[in-house]
């Protein structure tokens, strides 16, 4: 029973990375170009379950991880903003509101405190 439960979440996420990120849609026909289109999808896939995993509040986490992709990407990424550059600093205005934005900026402000360690 849970091997095919498993078989069925895979199926899943071959459906969304299908039809919720295109990744099966190449706009062009060489191989270079497919191969860098099917690469930015999988990274638009990763930055959900990424984004998902660093949420502070885990319920709310493992949700965005087993959201849907269009689900994501309308709620957590294409926020309506007002830019607004002003002598040194740029502000970003959040025009719209809903239930995921608290989360969303926490979350923001956990990235933005996260150490990276890169080697050169």
């Amino acid at each position: 029973m849970e091997l095919a439960n498993g078989r069925c979440n895979q199926e899943n996420v071959v459906e969304q990375l299908k039809n919720g990120v295109n990744a099966m849609k190449m706009p062009v026909r060489d191989l270079e170009s497919n191969w860098a289109y099917m690469v930015i999808t999988a990274l638009a896939w990763n930055i959900k379950a990424w984004f998902g995993m660093l949420m502070p509040d885990k319920a709310r986490g493992t949700q965005v991880v087993k959201m849907e992709f269009r689900r994501f990407l309308n709620t957590l990424i294409l926020l309506p903003c007002q830019i607004i550059k002003t002598g040194r600093k740029i502000l970003y205005r959040v025009l719209g509101y809903n239930d995921w934005l608290q989360d969303f900026f926490a979350t923001w402000e956990r990235i933005r405190k996260l150490k990276i360690c890169m080697r050169g």
